[in-house]
């Protein structure tokens, strides 16, 4: 069983933190259910472990919190959900690289309920939109937006921090980071891209596509 849980207006960043590893330590125990927590924070910029002080580019513009996710700096704010997932991996196949793929194709699945088409790119974490419109970079690559973003960490093979989705986020909030280190292409949201999509429409995508792409039984964890 999963549980799911939404929060209400603006979740304080460290609360959330603190919720996720007391929940992790608690299902690695065998004392809780695994968790889907979905939520929006005020803004704020997060450093994942492998962030790089010259992609902060405002460091003034929003408080910066150290995250222990993987990955570099991300933006978090209203307007976009982020669904922190505390999910038991160990029981899951132990396989991190196939979970991270599951976590991307539950996001592709998700946009695809709205008729938008996501992509995956190596090089480039996170979930991407081709925006043909724009003109291309000047080595001539196409352009392309980011949508979502994904970041995980594990603890005694149970999972949390988890994957974010710019619903109608203010996106010039993006301008104080390099977000996940990528120059050169920018950021969008399901507004952005003219589809009038609110936070509920998102969480119901989000429920139905989780059921469907984690719809196979979870192998038992050989500790």
């Amino acid at each position: 069983m999963v549980e799911w849980i939404t929060s209400d207006g603006l979740t304080d960043y460290a609360e959330a933190c603190a919720f996720m590893e007391a929940r992790a330590e608690a299902i690695a125990r065998g004392e809780a259910e695994e968790c889907i927590w979905l939520v929006e924070h005020p803004p704020l910029y997060t450093a994942g472990t492998s962030a790089k002080p010259d992609d902060l580019t405002q460091p003034d513009r929003f408080p910066v919190y150290p995250s222990k996710r993987g990955g570099q700096y991300t933006y978090h704010g209203p307007g976009q959900r982020v669904a922190y997932v505390m999910l038991d991996v160990g029981k899951r196949g132990r396989d991190v690289r196939c979970f991270v793929r599951d976590l991307e194709a539950w996001v592709i699945a998700t946009l695809a309920e709205f008729g938008v088409t996501g992509h995956i790119r190596p090089g480039r974490v996170g979930v991407w939109i081709d925006r043909p419109e724009k003109l291309p970079l000047p080595d001539g690559t196409a352009r392309e937006d980011k949508i979502a973003a994904i970041g995980i960490r594990l603890r005694r093979w149970v999972s949390f921090h988890g994957l974010s989705i710019n619903v109608e986020p203010d996106l010039s909030h993006f301008d104080g980071i390099v977000p996940c280190g990528i120059r050169g292409h920018g950021v969008t949201s399901l507004v952005d891209l003219g589809l009038p999509v609110t936070m509920q429409d998102l969480d119901l995508a989000l429920r139905r596509s989780f059921d469907q792409t984690f719809a196979q039984q979870p192998k038992t964890r050989a500790d």
